[in-house]
């Protein structure tokens, strides 16, 4: 499909409701999908991962919510001013309101795919409380080498069966696993209504319907999978991995990495080309 190498490196910078980012990288550059941290925050994980921001090509964003955007106006008029911006166009409409910088929009119709700088980037809808928010399918490769496929799923309310179908055949998924319902329903601090709108079709995705959608796509391509966007009160790291490694183990699946991303430190890069166990 590209004439380029299928080389293919993923961070996730952060992850959670105080921020979220993430980067993928290949030989031509690399490419953030969301900027929810603070520009400061987001470029000294860049730095951390080994990637300067001269390298970030692109900004790829999944929805409008202040925390996949937040340091988007601050990188825009500063290291990554010039950068262009990828977003559908209800999506563009919303951050565009908020920014100061200008930026060098580059529209894309959900559920459409477009190539550039060695990827193939398929966009599709996902439900959630946004405007127009998308996930993503990152493809790098072809010919004789192979290609490599990423999945992104940001927040998500449920999985459909679209939803589903995009993320069949893929070498690596990124997905939150957002809550515990035992511990969503203990919290104390959040009223019955906001917790109804996270439990929702619309909301977020608990660690127990993380599992199911894996699950489905599950296929012997698939080497790591990332969880991501976890409460910080209503989820833990052992309890998402744990609910997750059951339910692989019960589909005989070993073969796949579970790695759960952090708020406040990025996960290493992660070479889509190297085998799980040779980590």
């Amino acid at each position: 499909m590209m004439a380029k190498g299928a080389g293919m490196r993923f961070s996730i910078l952060g992850s959670g409701s105080g921020g979220n980012g993430a980067v993928v990288a290949g030989p031509e550059g690399a490419l953030l999908i969301d900027a929810g941290l603070s520009a400061r925050q987001m470029l000294a994980r860049l730095e951390q991962v080994g990637l300067a921001a001269s390298a970030v090509r692109g900004v790829l964003l999944t929805h409008e919510h202040s925390d996949h955007v937040r340091g988007l106006d601050v990188l825009l008029r500063g290291p990554l001013a010039g950068v262009p911006v990828f977003a559908n166009p209800r999506t563009s409409e919303m951050v565009r309101r908020a920014l100061r910088a200008p930026a060098v929009w580059k529209l894309v119709e959900t559920g459409s795919y477009f190539d550039w700088a060695g990827w193939r980037i398929e966009t599709f809808p996902v439900p959630h409380d946004a405007v127009d928010p998308m996930g993503f399918v990152i493809e790098r490769g072809g010919g004789a080498a192979g290609s490599r496929r990423l999945g992104v799923i940001s927040d998500l309310g449920h999985a459909t069966a679209g939803v589903i179908g995009r993320l069949r055949d893929l070498d690596g998924l990124f997905v939150e696993a957002n809550y515990c319902p035992n511990l969503l329903a203990a919290d104390t601090r959040r009223p019955w209504a906001t917790k109804q709108r996270i439990a929702g079709r619309h909301g977020h995705l608990s660690n127990d319907q993380a599992a199911e959608l894996v699950t489905q796509v599950l296929s012997p391509r698939l080497r790591r999978l990332w969880l991501g966007h976890l409460s910080s009160d209503c989820n833990r790291p052992e309890v998402a991995t744990a609910v997750l490694r059951q339910a692989l183990a019960a589909r005989a699946a070993s073969h796949v990495q579970v790695l759960c991303a952090s708020q406040e430190v990025p996960t290493p890069f992660c070479d889509l080309e190297v085998a799980a166990g040779a980590l």
